[in-house]
């Protein structure tokens, strides 16, 4: 009885392989709307405004930091809950596949989500005469609290690590 629900249980990790798979159709959706920023863009450059122009660039440079993002989680999620990822000998490899753990995988994660708030701060702070002045506010605490959220993590990983690592010293 005891052997089949640990095979239950360590089969059902296969559950999550259609959440993967649905992560690459939201790359696709964010490669179609970046696309079509990006031809909003080029098409009316000349008549832009400089201010527009770098508020929308930033939008752009926010899709490809959640682009990667998700690739980040899709790939190093799958191979780290799922299953390994094999890549024939020659084809295109990613060099930090294999190498992130669950721990790194969520301080990368929180990295580029901090990366994320940045640049929806400075977008902001851009076009600060459109903000209300109490939004600006909540802004700027929501980014510190990504950025504290962040810096605690890894401290805490480095923490965990330490003690690991003395305890098998």
């Amino acid at each position: 009885m005891e052997r089949t629900i640990e095979r239950l249980l360590f089969a059902s990790r296969w559950l999550l392989a259609p959440v993967y798979l649905g992560m690459s159709l939201a790359l696709v959706a964010l490669a179609i709307k970046f696309f079509m920023e990006l031809y909003h863009l080029l098409s009316h450059v000349v008549e832009m405004a400089e201010a527009d122009l770098v508020l929308l660039l930033l939008a752009l440079v926010d899709m490809v930091l959640v682009g990667s993002l998700i690739i980040m989680v899709m790939f190093s999620g799958y191979e780290n809950f799922v299953s390994r990822i094999d890549v024939k000998e020659g084809d295109d490899t990613l060099g930090w596949l294999g190498k992130l753990d669950a721990n790194s995988l969520k301080l990368k994660v929180a990295s580029s989500i901090v990366a994320i708030s940045s640049i929806h701060l400075l977008r902001a702070f851009m076009n600060v005469p459109a903000q209300e002045k109490h939004s600006l506010f909540w802004y700027v605490v929501i980014h510190l609290t990504f950025v504290v959220s962040a810096v605690m993590m890894g401290v805490l990983d480095r923490i965990s690590a330490s003690t690991h690592k003395s305890a098998t010293e």
